[in-house]
Formats: C-alpha cells, structure tokens, sequence
C-alpha cells in the first residue's frame, strides 16, 4: 500500500472509530439522563489551535515523513523519530514558557537517549534531504502537541477524533489523487483498526496527559513508546534482546523515576477564569450550584475560579500556567 494512502486510513480508522465511540457514550448518556465521563465541548477558543494541530500534525507531519521515507532505511528514520520528543519538550520550554526543572530536562534526556538506543541499526541508509524531511516532520508534531495543549481542556476524544477525520480525509484524498489505488476492504479495515488504536485511543490519552501534566512531561512519558513496541515484539517473535535493550530499559526507567519523583512547590498566583472541563471540588474548584445539580461527582460544566494566591505541589496543568 502506498505510504500515504496507509497514512490516511490509519487517521481514518483514528476518526471513525472514536466517532463511534462518540455516539456511543451520548446514547449511553441520554439512557443515563446524563452525560458520562469527559464531556467538556470544545470552545469557539480552541478552534484555531485545533486547526493549527490537525494542520502541522495531522497533515503536514505525515506527508513529510512520508517524503523522508521514501530515501531513508528504517533504523535511521527509527532514531530520526525520536527527535519528536524532543522538539515538543523544547517548545513547551521555551516558546509556550513551561517551567523547566532539572529533574524533569534530566528525565527527558534519559528516556530520548533510551528510545535512541532501542532504534540504533548500524548500517542504515541515510539521504540527506530525506532525513531533514523527518526533522521537519517531527518539529511539525512537536507543534502539533503544544497547540494541542492549549485546547486540551475540551472532550479529549472530541479533539482526536476530529483530528482524525481531517487529517484522514486529507491525506486519503491526496494519495488517491497521486494515483493511489483502493486495497483491498481486509486491509482497509485491518489498517483503520490499528489505526483506531495507535492514532486514535493514543491521542485521546494523550490530550488527558496535557491537560494534567503540560506538554513536556506528557511528551516525555510518550518517548517510552519504543521501549513497549521491543517487549510487544520480543512477545510475538521471541529472539534474544540486543545489547542496546538492557542500557535502553535501564534509561527508560531511571528517566521516568526522576519525573515521578519531582515535586514542584512553590507561591503562586491564579488569575481569574473561566472555562469548562471535568473536575470535582477541590481546593481550585470551589463554587456554588443550583438546585438541579443531584451531588455528582465528577462532573462538568462552565465555572469561574476566582483569583487566589496559595503554595501547594502542582504540575504546568490547566489550572497552573504560569510563570517562574
């Protein structure tokens, strides 16, 4: 199958799939008298960040790394990928002003020398112009996620599935038109499957890792990807691990150690504002309801936080965006 054509039908499978799954979740709702789990809608606010991450992610990313490929052997495009962590770290860091600390920089450089390590192939073929269009399209998903970012407030599966549909319209109508021709509908739907999974199931956990943990931690936590595809792999085809599995395994894991142990305190402000997502009453959601709330909890709907200024250990989420 044409690289771009599988493209498109894996955020196809992505935006269909969790369409369904939309459906499903509003029917069950209506059963219910009322809406479960994450049902905050995605704001007129957000529409343009959206747009900008189905843009730079979901169709400028894989064309260009479809490019790439095209003159790239897979070890080397495998360690080229890695650079995705990476370029959304520092983004977050440095154009968005996510707080930094050195336990987190430290984390991050240790699981993305670990994803480097389980990738290396030596002997790869590597063109120059193809290997900077996989450059490019990993700084276009580290874009993708920090736009993601800002609208991750919303329905999590709403903005993948949307993200799917677009960027999967674009890149299957592209492809057909280049001349692709239509595979088989075993392989259509063997490759929406994977993609309701790998695309699809994955964003949707990934906006909730945003919304919770900021940008450069989610996509840190998201560079042990590779170090899971070696044990689904030893799994399936039992062999014995290369070299670079044990120092890789061990990377991995002390980076995401150094995240779990950090503990970010300090005074801080939070401005006044308003906005709509799940959450219970804790001490940033303090507020009123009227008769016809039934004691809920989770729940969502639009409410206000009143400016406050407190000291408590917090993560760059939605509620702490500000600055150091």
């Amino acid at each position: 199958m044409p690289p771009l054509l599988l493209a498109g039908l894996l955020y196809l499978g992505s935006g269909l799939g969790l369409g369904a799954l939309l459906l499903a979740r509003r029917l069950a709702g209506r059963r219910q008298h009322h809406p479960p789990g994450d049902t905050a809608r995605v704001s007129r606010a957000d529409l343009p960040w959206l747009a900008g991450a189905v843009f730079f992610g979901g169709m400028l990313g894989p064309a260009l790394l479809m490019g790439g490929l095209a003159g790239t052997s897979g070890a080397a495009a495998s360690l080229l990928l890695n650079l995705e962590g990476v370029f959304t770290a520092l983004l977050a860091w440095i154009v968005f002003r996510e707080n930094a600390e050195r336990r987190v920089v430290l984390g991050m450089a240790a699981m993305v020398l670990g994803g480097v390590l389980l990738s290396w192939g030596p002997g790869g073929s590597v063109s120059l112009p193809h290997a900077l269009l996989i450059v490019a399209a990993c700084l276009c998903w580290g874009v993708d996620n920090n736009l993601t970012r800002q609208a991750s407030a919303g329905d999590a599966m709403a903005i993948a599935c949307c993200k799917g549909l677009c960027a999967g319209a674009c890149n299957t109508g592209l492809a057909l038109f280049l001349g692709a021709h239509w595979p088989s509908w075993t392989s259509v739907a063997a490759c929406m499957a994977v993609g309701l999974l790998g695309y699809g199931l994955s964003l949707t956990l990934f906006v909730v890792a945003l919304r919770t943990l900021g940008t450069a931690r989610t996509g840190a936590y998201f560079s042990t990807g590779p170090f899971f595809g070696v044990l689904l792999s030893l799994a399936l085809w039992p062999e014995v691990p290369s070299l670079f599995f044990w120092p890789a395994a061990a990377l991995m894991a002390a980076g995401v150690w150094l995240h779990l142990g950090e503990r970010h305190e300090h005074e801080h402000v939070h401005e006044a504002l308003e906005h709509a997502h799940r959450h219970v009453h804790d001490e940033h959601h303090q507020h009123g309801h009227g008769p016809e709330w039934d004691g809920t909890e989770p729940h969502v709907h639009a409410h206000r936080h009143e400016a406050m200024v407190h000291r408590h250990p917090h993560y760059p989420d939605i509620h702490h965006r500000h600055a150091h």
